[in-house]
């Protein structure tokens, strides 16, 4: 059966840092396009950053760059996103999800519909 499983979220104040991780099983990540997500209150679920772990190509949202990387492990089958210089605006529930490869080589990597697996999500609270 395919899990993935997403853990690290937590609490930290503004200007902090967290590395959020993804731990897939069931399918191999780096054959996959695997993507963070986000929703913050009262919003729809929005793309953060996705990654073709086979090559380590990578897509973020402007919200993010500069300060989000996202990075993968494949003999682990693991996705991590290390967040830096977290603002309060990054708080809310962080989704990991898995799409077919060519989602990341298109224009809708940040796509909710475009992923079709998903972890049942990890909190982060950033306060001011």
């Amino acid at each position: 059966a395919v899990q993935v499983v997403e853990s690290g979220g937590g609490s930290v104040q503004a200007g902090g840092s967290l590395t959020l991780s993804c731990v897939v099983s069931g399918f191999i990540s780096s054959s996959r396009c695997m993507g963070w997500f986000r929703q913050a209150p009262g919003k729809e679920r929005e793309g953060v950053a996705s990654i073709y772990a086979s090559s380590g190509r990578a897509n973020y949202a402007d919200s993010v760059k500069g300060r989000f990387t996202i990075t993968r492990d494949n003999a682990m089958n693991t996705v991590k996103l290390i967040m830096n210089d977290l603002k309060p605006e990054d708080t809310g529930p962080y989704y990991c999800a898995a799409a077919n490869s060519a989602v990341c080589f298109g224009s809708s990597w940040w796509r909710e519909k475009a992923y079709d697996s998903w972890g049942q999500g990890t909190l982060l609270t950033v306060s001011s």
